[in-house]
């Protein structure tokens, strides 16, 4: 199969820059690591979880068809907005991921990320990132775990299930930055 090379580099750069943390290494169960940038946008920390998959690695290409959670807490108020992040990569027809919902049926924010056509010689094949945004006191509610169901302009549905290990996760690192056990100190200044 021959690849475009637009098309490819579109495919690599968008998993490069999807941010997801891997698990961290070591021996029995592995504990996910939630990653803090504070270069991502002013006033802003972002916290990025661990990949999961959610389908098989597309063409077995290590990167492809994974989840995650996101966060980005507000410096100024301390305020923190958190997204289930997917990136899907698939052959066939554009599915075209538009709508989220919660296991209540209730809407939530759809964010669109990105959508690109990998190749479309014997048969298309396409790589779409999008997002759902859960307030904070919805991810605070669903500490046992939760599940977001995305709809595609196709009428297709993919539901995504977050563990309760990873919402903790997040929040032991979002919480964290946002009740420091010391303040800082201010730049220049030492203690007396």
């Amino acid at each position: 199969m021959t690849f475009c090379r637009r098309s490819l580099f579109a495919l690599c750069l968008s998993t490069a820059l999807t941010a997801c943390a891997q698990l961290a290494p070591g021996s029995g169960a592995a504990r996910p690591v939630v990653l803090a940038r504070e270069d991502l946008a002013p006033g802003y920390i972002g916290f990025i979880g661990p990949k999961a998959q959610h389908a098989p690695p597309f063409l077995d290409t290590p990167g492809t068809n994974f989840y995650c959670l996101r966060s980005f807490l507000d410096r100024r108020t301390g305020e923190a907005t958190h997204q289930l992040y997917v990136s899907d990569s698939y052959f066939g027809a554009e599915q075209g991921w538009n709508a989220a919902r919660d296991s209540t049926g209730a809407q939530l924010p759809f964010v669109p990320v990105s959508s690109d056509e990998i190749a479309c010689e014997d048969r298309c094949s396409y790589v779409e990132e999008f997002a759902a945004t859960l307030s904070d006191s919805k991810m605070r509610a669903s500490r046992d775990g939760l599940a977001v169901t995305f709809v595609s302009g196709a009428g297709n549905e993919k539901t995504i299930i977050v563990t309760g290990d990873r919402i903790a996760a997040q929040f032991a690192a979002v919480d964290a930055r946002r009740n420091p056990a010391q303040p800082r100190a201010a730049f220049g200044m030492t203690p007396p």
